[in-house]
């Protein structure tokens, strides 16, 4: 046997997560004794909220939760679930629609492996998160590149989702607010979208877990609540990690329509069975407890957002607009390219990311792994003095660029 005939096809095909990687690498250094500074890892740099801590405690010494529960989740989980959901984006579902999952890549995943079959193509707006076409394409679709612009504000217009649709076209993937741009969507054209994949008889996955990051004048929406004649060919991915400071607890979720839902859950119940009982639990705490903590999260981002703006541009050759959600920052850097940078010429931002961490000691997701090179992924969910001393290790490197 080969060693190609080792791994399967379809597993050999997917590429490991590149923020993910580059977490893990700039922790290895920093382990190592190496003062770096980390922009990859999309996770916020607050404490889970101590009530939500103290829920997971009591669990731990509850025998019920030392079992097997439902694959689909702690009915209580899913009542509260059902209750966050009207209250935070005015969408009104049933117990009956929630599938809780380990985290929202497994809602992702759950959600194309039961609606797709080989050969269904899904429209992917780019710049995109890295997990969506692997998890397209582990299901059997074909992710299709809807490309927008720096100009457009990274939002794609329905002629552009229109330009890239086939017969074979069976879903829509929608993010707002976005990873990695932040870009948000203005409600009138969520309402746009909606109804346009409504006519046109697609699904349409919309992955709200940057609800409640949003600054400025930008408004957060649910699509089937502005567009409800998608709402029975709609799937709504959702979670804990981003607005409680929830990373590691593996709690998400998807709402969709019974059928989608319960065949969903049987999917799960061979590959994974229930979520963490402890975490269910910690998660029912969190929903409950209200919106205390990411109101606190949300000030300190929207400062942060301000502050690496305003210091990235401030950086010959780099190009960074202000995002509007999430807590990502998206600097276009096609202009340091090319330039020599203590001996070495980078000419990818993936060789440019690696400079940097090499001679800057700083961490940057290049734009390669969100399908639009020529830019780089810094995460402001980290500390301001490190934010401030990060960027200006990145703008003290790229100072000594020459032709």
């Amino acid at each position: 046997m080969s060693r190609s005939d080792r791994i399967s096809a379809r597993i050999g095909a997917i590429t490991e997560s590149a923020t993910l990687a580059v977490d893990a690498k700039a922790k290895a250094l920093k382990a190592a004794g190496r003062p770096v500074i980390g922009f990859g890892a999309g996770e916020p740099d607050f404490p889970t909220p101590d009530y939500v801590v103290a829920a997971a405690v009591a669990a731990c010494s509850d025998p019920a939760m030392h079992r097997y529960t439902p694959a689909g989740g702690l009915p209580a989980l899913k009542e509260a679930i059902v209750a966050k959901t009207a209250r935070d984006s005015g969408l009104t579902i049933a117990a009956n629609q929630v599938l809780v999952t380990n985290g929202g890549k497994q809602a992702l995943y759950n959600a194309f492996a039961t609606m797709l079959d080989p050969g269904d193509e899904v429209l992917l707006p780019a710049p995109y998160w890295t997990t969506y076409p692997e998890s397209i394409r582990l299901a059997g679709g074909t992710p299709v590149i809807v490309e927008t612009t720096m100009e457009s504000g990274y939002l794609a217009s329905v002629e552009d989702l229109a330009a890239a649709t086939t017969p074979a076209t069976k879903a829509l993937v929608f993010v707002s607010p976005s990873n990695p741009t932040g870009a948000v969507y203005p409600p009138e054209q969520v309402a746009e979208i909606g109804r346009w994949a409504a006519e046109q008889g697609l699904w349409v996955i919309t992955d709200e877990i940057y609800e409640h990051l949003v600054y400025g004048g930008a408004e957060f929406v649910s699509m089937p609540v502005v567009a409800p004649e998608i709402a029975d060919r709609c799937v709504v991915v959702n979670g804990v990690a981003k607005t409680y400071a929830m990373t590691g607890w593996r709690v998400g979720w998807m709402i969709a329509p019974p059928d989608l839902t319960k065949a969903a859950t049987n999917l799960q119940s061979h590959a994974t069975s229930n979520v963490a009982n402890v975490s269910q639990r910690a998660a029912i705490a969190a929903l409950n407890g209200g919106l205390d903590a990411v109101a606190e999260m949300r000030t300190a981002f929207d400062r942060r957002r301000r502050t690496i703006v305003e210091m990235l541009n401030a950086i010959e050759g780099v190009q960074c607009p202000e995002p509007h959600g999430a807590f990502y920052a998206y600097p276009k850097v096609t202009e340091v390219l090319g330039r020599t940078i203590r001996g070495r010429r980078p000419q990818s931002t993936t060789e440019l990311a690696e400079v940097i961490l090499d001679e800057a000691e700083v961490a940057v997701v290049p734009g390669e792994a969100f399908g639009t090179p020529g830019f780089l992924r810094l995460s402001y969910a980290l500390g301001d003095a490190d934010l401030a001393e990060g960027v200006g290790r990145i703008a003290s490197l790229l100072a000594e660029a020459t032709e």
